[in-house]
């Protein structure tokens, strides 16, 4: 990757790893589904009015908006409201990098290292260690939905692929109006109309920025520039850069919501990130291969 492009992710990690304090703010004023419902409609509209539909089969438009918008962002939501801290939620779901190139094993025919599977058991690790003594700050139903989020997001992160050059901010938008459905249908069951009507009509100009940000921010900016580089790039070169995410991630929670970081969440983001680092090695290095098949 040219150092353009580098910088370009790293700017990426920063938006997305901040956006994890956005997030635990704006869920003390929406409720979860509803909160991603408002993000995604207002990514999707009024955009779909101007920009043309992206050259490419339908199926791809619904299936990014599922996985990215229920699958990643109305899970993510839902599991930050009460079950796993901000800090900790932006280190466990970047093991969608792992995600992205096991996706890419099993769909594409694509063969796996031996790094790449050591890649994967380090990680783990790390996850395991905070399922034993996460307690509060991760609960097992939690750390079990988070990765389920990790997977959606790399199951988005393959359609992308799969969808090839289009106009990138066009293709956000028309994917965004398939994740509104699938929220609303379960803000609907799980959060009542009396909850959203309440939360509609009490909420400030606090959380209207807040969801705000969501879309022109993290959306449109942050997924615009991360899906131009999965254009331009492997996936799985792509992908490892999302390790800065828990960086800045666990740094603005420490700051800006005083999350606490004992020792147990310090080893888990060295074992979580060094099995990124390890993958992200493996594919600069021609080493043998193990066969999918």
């Amino acid at each position: 990757m040219p150092i353009t492009h580098q910088l370009l992710a790293v700017f990426v990690a920063l938006i997305w790893g901040t956006n994890f304090v956005f997030i635990e703010l704006g869920l003390n004023d929406l409720p979860p589904f509803l909160f991603a419902s408002l993000r995604f409609a207002f990514a999707a509209l009024p955009l779909v009015f101007f920009l043309p539909r992206p050259k490419v089969p339908w199926r791809y438009l619904i299936a990014y908006g599922v996985f990215i918008g229920f699958g990643q962002f109305g899970l993510l939501f839902w599991v930050m409201g009460s079950h796993i801290s901000p800090g900790l939620a932006s280190l466990v779901i970047q093991v969608q990098a792992v995600f992205t190139i096991l996706l890419a094993l099993m769909l594409f025919k694509e063969t796996i290292r031996w790094p790449q599977i050591a890649a994967l058991a380090v990680s783990f690790a790390g996850i395991l260690l905070i399922a034993v003594q996460g307690n509060t700050d991760a609960t097992p139903i939690g750390l079990a939905v988070i990765l389920i989020a990790a997977l959606s997001w790399a199951a988005g992160n393959l359609v992308v692929k799969r969808s090839g050059k289009v106009h990138i901010i066009a293709f956000l938008a028309w994917s965004s109006l398939f994740a509104v459905p699938p929220l609303a249908l379960m803000s609907y069951y799980l959060e009542g109309p009396t909850l959203i009507t309440q939360s509609l009509a009490s909420a400030t100009w606090h959380p209207w920025a807040i969801v705000l940000w969501q879309t022109i921010g993290n959306t449109l900016i942050g997924y615009g520039l991360w899906n131009l580089l999965l254009q331009r790039h492997a996936a799985a070169l792509v992908a490892p850069w999302a390790l800065l995410v828990p960086v800045f991630g666990m740094a603005a929670s420490g700051v800006f919501l005083y999350e606490a970081m004992p020792w147990w969440k310090w080893v888990a983001a060295i074992l979580i990130i060094a099995g990124l680092v390890i993958n992200l090695r493996s594919t600069k290095t021609p080493l043998q291969p193990i066969n999918a098949n």
